[in-house]
């Protein structure tokens, strides 16, 4: 079924803030519409209204046939407890809702209930065309493909998180909506998968939004930009794909600031006339006081006055061009993060190693790895996911025990770090309290304003860690690295949840620290943009060096 989804003057916000107002929007069979934004823009609060999760302030939805299918997979996919393998897989289709639907359906054609025909009728064709029939033999299929190699009765809850990403991603290749709403689905995908996802997105007949920060995925699948300008409380649909959009952007915010320029300088010259005008006109009035009580010409009074008018018609002149002027806005300076990474006193000159270690997690093996990571080195840390990355890295700071082998931390070495999990801004303490014991030299009231610097106001910090949304976790983390000073940094898949700007300002950070650089990436552009001197290559439990 080709299905349209139609947004009409819609409004949303949070508490008394408004984050958008009149969106319109088609979403026609075929489209693939990057929604991009600020964090904290309303991209995921957009998504879920034209899920019909929420309901809007103001506004209307309508989708056409109404009977049309809309998956809406969320950027932190819920992992149930109890709930194995196969009942995620059919949650995150929809094919485990229409179930229960037919199942309803056909207990009241059972009893006889009026209209249950019709009902039983619709709820089966629902199933279907989800893909409930055949929705098994397709999972192992797909599982297979993707080297899932995990049973479908294994709890969720009992996957890596490796294996849960590749089960996040089966679940996507899966379904068969009539709309697909994506919101960050590249995250903690390897390079293989993103490749399988950006196949999946090109090839939909159905139309599709995605919410993404990965720059090389939003250019090689979106053939529209919707842009929620946070900043100019703007709303802007761009047609192209993402780097037309970039070139466009810039265009249109270099000609508004232009526009500003122009409109402030011709109002500032002509405030500047009107005041020179009042000016003379003041001392015209002036002198012909001065000379009228003393002079008997009547000829000379006569013209000073008319002199004295001219000037003040030439004032309201000057003033109604003022009043004429069509209004320009002055463009409003975005939010930006203005990251720094304090660097420590160097370490010693071997920062960590490893020699002939091993580690054995039931049929998993990494090594034997034998490695050493000296000072200043920058090392991009490349692999699929269960590869064993994070293995090495926990084997090599010391946190991960080995079954074989040694390994070793240099001297003074001072670790910043940005995990997967973002663990520490989990719990329910308030993010002020989560981060207070990180940098114990820090009072209160400069952490709010370290804090503040990425974003977080006096509102976040005062809520509890685990409130945060992805993106606020992961700017918090960042806070730490500039917070305290460090001489290694590791830093495991840290664009995931930030939005672009702040993705570019933690590129160019990293281009400039001095001190040692772990990087775990996927992000085929931060890969590129950010100056590594060595590469390692993780597969299937070996190390290998590659050239940088």
């Amino acid at each position: 079924m080709t299905a349209t989804l139609v947004a009409k003057n819609l409004a949303a916000g949070h508490g008394d803030r408004s984050l958008f107002t009149g969106l319109d929007l088609v979403v026609a069979p075929g489209d693939v519409i990057g929604l991009v934004g600020a964090n904290g823009a309303g991209k995921s609060t957009l998504l879920r209204l034209l899920a019909g999760l929420t309901a809007p302030e103001q506004g209307e939805l309508r989708l056409s046939p109404p009977t049309a299918t809309v998956g809406h997979l969320p950027q932190e996919p819920e992992r149930r407890p109890g709930e194995s393998v196969r009942e995620f897989l059919a949650r995150r289709t929809g094919v485990a809702e229409a179930q229960r639907t037919m199942d309803e359906a056909t207990q009241a054609l059972v009893d006889g209930a009026p209209g249950a025909d019709d009902a039983y009728a619709t709820s089966l064709e629902r199933w279907l065309s989800l893909g409930g029939a055949d929705l098994d033999e397709r999972a192992e299929e797909v599982a297979g493909s993707l080297g899932l190699t995990v049973g479908p009765d294994q709890p969720m809850t009992s996957l890596s998180g490796g294996q849960a990403a590749r089960a996040g991603l089966a679940s996507l290749l899966l379904s068969r909506y009539d709309v697909f709403l994506l919101d960050e689905p590249t995250n903690d995908l390897d390079l293989d998968g993103l490749e399988r996802l950006e196949r999946f997105v090109a090839g939909l007949r159905a139309g599709t939004v995605v919410v993404s920060h990965d720059r090389e995925f939003l250019t090689r699948t979106v053939t529209k930009v919707l842009e929620l300008d946070l900043a100019q409380r703007q709303i802007n649909l761009y047609g192209g794909g993402y780097e037309a959009y970039l070139e466009e952007r810039e265009v249109a915010r270099r000609h508004a600031r232009d526009d500003y320029e122009e409109y402030a300088d011709k109002r500032s010259a002509l405030q500047d006339r009107a005041q020179t005008q009042r000016s003379w006109m003041d001392k015209g009035v002036k002198n012909a006081r001065r000379k009228a009580g003393n002079d008997n010409d009547k000829i000379g009074r006569k013209f000073r006055s008319e002199a004295s008018e001219k000037q003040a018609a030439k004032a309201r002149q000057t003033q109604r061009m003022i009043e004429r002027l069509e209004v320009v806005e002055e463009p409003r300076k975005e939010w930006e993060l203005r990251m720094e990474i304090a660097s420590a006193p160097r370490s010693g000159a071997v920062v960590a190693a490893l020699r002939d270690a091993e580690v054995r997690r039931g049929d998993f093996t990494l090594g034997p790895v034998s490695l050493q990571i000296d000072w200043a080195d920058r090392v991009a840390v490349t692999g699929a996911n269960g590869a064993g990355k994070s293995t090495l890295l926990g084997a090599l700071l010391g946190r991960v025990p080995l079954d074989a082998g040694h390994a070793s931390l240099g001297s003074g070495v001072l670790i910043g770090e940005v995990d997967q999990a973002r663990a520490l801004f989990h719990g329910p303490e308030p993010l002020l309290d989560a981060f207070r014991p990180a940098v114990p030299d820090l009072d209160p009231a400069d952490i709010r304003t370290l804090l503040a610097k990425f974003g977080l106001k006096a509102d976040h910090v005062v809520r509890p860690a685990a409130t945060l949304s992805p993106g606020e976790r992961t700017r918090a983390a960042l806070a730490l690295l500039q917070g305290r000073g460090v001489n290694l940094l590791i830093l495991d898949e840290p664009t995931n949840h930030l939005d672009l700007p702040a993705i570019e300002q933690l590129e160019s950070a990293l281009n400039t620290y001095e001190g040692t650089l772990l990087l775990v990436t996927h992000d085929r552009r931060m890969l590129d943009a950010v100056r590594v001197t060595r590469r390692l290559e993780v597969t299937d439990g070996k190390v290998t060096e590659t050239p940088a």
